[in-house]
């Protein structure tokens, strides 16, 4: 059986296997970002669609995009 990580004789072979288990920091502040949003817009979510938030959607994307900023800020003060 081949398997395409297996093989011998590619370039860069050890990259290709390292980058498929790689996460990389944006990507980990997107999860945590989005946990954060859940809780958020689980709070938030009678008031934002009662009609009285102009752009429901505009509004659940920027709360989104805050919180993968708050996530990134989390993550950057763990690891300090």
């Amino acid at each position: 059986m081949n398997s395409r990580f297996l093989t011998s004789g590619l370039p860069l072979q050890d990259l290709v296997v390292g980058a498929s288990l790689y996460f990389p920091p944006l990507f980990k502040a997107v999860i945590v970002g989005f946990f954060i949003w859940l809780m958020l817009h689980h709070l938030l979510r009678d008031w934002i669609y009662s009609g009285e938030i102009w752009h429901p959607t505009l509004m659940d994307l920027s709360l989104f995009s805050l919180s993968v900023s708050a996530g990134l800020v989390i993550l950057m003060v763990w690891q300090a």
